[in-house]
């Protein structure tokens, strides 16, 4: 295990440090502004919004005589509790275990201002945002490996890092890896968290993509130390609507709900949080496409890539014996119009790994195409 203070980054020079930035990346490559790219660098649902949201964001701009057209002139109502009842019914629990957050980022820097000044402790390779909003909040950070090439937790040293830290943050299913941490592990975590009085954040932005039920809901009547971490905008895909929100005992979302900004989360995100979790029909297709797509990774397996068990909408690949193999490999898709998530800045990975989202059938068929094409230098 090791350590580190202060804040931390995502990225090198020349790389942006999160997926979804293709201007920059087409310019490092000397590819032409309108060179057409297919985004797999993002994990976002590949179906789109839901068809209605345009027509009900309209209506929403357009009907004063429900006060929402006036929404936009006037700041979020405080007393506003519809998108957190909305979230509580959804989830089964009481509405006060929810706190309703401007995306899953807000949720993260409000989990490490709760133990500001003091320790944590991030399992990675992981989401950076982690490292990064404990060195804001002045907290020191530990740092805790997942044992490659398959990136599994070791339990007991996870379990022996918990006595020194206030607050540790893992990721299931882990970004960049896919992996899925097993429950078992996380209830001995857990139970590790009570008697040393740290607090556990997981982080479950990818849970909706599990093939299974992973949530870890249940666990909340259990202990007072789980925090849990949703996101609504990678599922709906609506990234811009910055919607999220965090669960965990009544206690420690109301002293969370002291540290959260004024006003954080706009009336339209608070609008549309019950309908977006009413939309079954929308779930039922993402189900329909992610059981259709879900081989890909044993497919990128069988041209001789080696990808480690995925259980969400993306893979990690390994794009060569260093950084600069997979540079390569990144090249050679963005060449070829497909534009992947590098891995620079991310403690374990060093630029060698690429990760990549599940799309529809004829993207995952044209990059399945790119890399049986792909010859390594």
């Amino acid at each position: 295990m090791t350590a580190h203070a202060g804040p931390d980054t995502n990225s090198t020079p020349g790389w942006p440090a999160h997926g979804g930035r293709i201007a920059p990346l087409l310019a490092r490559f000397g590819l032409p502004a309108d060179h057409p790219v297919i985004d797999v660098s993002a994990n976002l649902n590949p179906l789109g919004p839901p068809s209605w949201l345009g027509e009900w964001v309209s209506d929403w701009l357009s009907e004063p005589s429900t006060g929402a057209g006036e929404s936009l002139a006037r700041y979020p109502d405080p007393d506003d509790d519809r998108a957190r009842r909305a979230i509580a019914a959804h989830d089964g629990v009481a509405p006060e275990r929810v706190l309703v957050t401007n995306g899953g980022i807000e949720a993260i820097h409000l989990a490490a201002a709760l133990h500001a000044g003091g320790r944590a402790l991030v399992i990675e390779p992981t989401f950076s945002e982690y490292a990064l909003a404990c060195g804001r909040h002045g907290l020191s950070v530990e740092r805790l490996a997942l044992e490659a090439p398959e990136f599994r937790l070791d339990p007991d040293a996870a379990e022996a890092a918990l006595a020194g830290v206030d607050v540790a943050f893992l990721c299931r299913p882990n970004n960049p890896t896919g992996t899925l941490i097993p429950r078992a592990e996380v209830e001995r975590l857990l139970a590790r968290a009570d008697e040393t009085g740290s607090t556990l954040v997981v982080d479950e932005a990818f849970v909706d993509f599990t093939e299974r039920d992973e949530r870890l809901t249940p666990l909340l009547e259990r202990s007072s130390h789980l925090l849990l971490l949703r996101s609504l905008t990678k599922l709906y895909d609506v990234p811009g609507l910055r919607l999220g929100y965090l669960l965990g005992a009544p206690e420690a979302v109301a002293r969370l709900a002291t540290l959260q900004m004024p006003w954080s989360v706009n009336a339209l995100a608070l609008g549309l949080a019950a309908p977006l979790l009413a939309d079954a029909d929308y779930l039922a297709r993402t189900r329909a496409w992610l059981a259709a797509e879900r081989d890909l990774p044993e497919r990128v397996r069988a041209l001789g890539h080696t990808v480690p068990e995925t259980h969400a909408n993306f893979l990690l690949l390994r794009g060569g014996s260093d950084a600069e193999e997979a540079g390569a490999l990144f090249a050679f898709l963005l060449e070829r119009g497909l534009l992947a998530r590098h891995t620079h800045g991310f403690p374990g990975l060093d630029g060698a790994w690429l990760r990549l989202a599940l799309r529809g059938a004829d993207d995952n068929v044209r990059l399945l195409e790119a890399l049986a094409a792909w010859r390594r230098p």
